[in-house]
């Protein structure tokens, strides 16, 4: 489980494509290492969470199946690029962001980031199937990154991203075109399943399951 807060940056140093499609990835990452990281750890690469096999003082090896470089941006990594990385959450901690499984639901593009205050605003384009869960003022995790719906237009969301969060994630380079991974927020998940279910035993109205959604 993670949060959102995106701590460390991390180095691709190796990403070497196996016989049968996974692939090794190495991240060089002595920041994140030092705050303590063991073998079986999960820690979250650009908002997939990944399991650690091996690790030194300074690199972190994992390794990737095909259903997680079908399902994500990992695929499109290469030696040199920039990661968000987030180590799992311990109990106790402060959730400053939102509850993130690092469990990507879809990878959706960036069509435009334009300067507006002191930050950007960054649009997306809305994944098909997933219409429902991005809604104004609502939580989306964009490659492990917490971030709130500012706008939600037709088939395009955007987000208005801080001068901080630029610094401190690979949104600060991003431009459009490029891909990024998404995870709905599974509170959202939770609650318009529970809706739906709800509404297929009874005659509820719309006014009701948009209340189930919002709790």
């Amino acid at each position: 489980m993670f949060g959102g807060l995106i701590a460390h940056s991390g180095r691709v140093a190796e990403f070497r494509r196996g016989p049968r499609g996974g692939v090794r990835l190495v991240v060089e990452a002595p920041a994140a290492i030092a705050e303590g990281v063991a073998v079986k750890d999960s820690i979250a690469i650009d908002g997939v969470c990944l399991t650690v096999v091996e690790h030194d003082d300074r690199l972190l090896h994992f390794d990737v199946v095909p259903e997680t470089l079908d399902r994500s941006t990992l695929g499109g990594l290469h030696a040199g690029g920039r990661v968000n990385l987030e180590l799992s959450l311990r109990l106790g901690e402060r959730l400053g962001g939102h509850l993130v499984y690092g469990h990507v639901d879809a990878t959706t593009r960036i069509v435009a980031k334009r300067p507006e205050g002191q930050g950007h605003r960054v649009v997306f384009d809305v994944p098909e199937g997933l219409e429902a869960y991005v809604v104004e003022k609502g939580y989306l995790a964009l490659d492990g990154v917490s971030l709130t719906v500012a706008a939600v237009r037709g088939d395009r969301f955007e987000i208005a991203l801080i001068p901080e969060t630029s610094a401190r994630t690979t949104f600060g380079f991003k431009v459009p075109g490029d891909r990024v991974n998404l995870e709905i927020d599974p509170v959202a998940r939770y609650a318009l399943g529970a809706g739906a279910t709800y509404a297929r035993g009874s005659d509820a109205s719309s006014d009701e399951l948009a209340w189930a959604y919002e709790i």
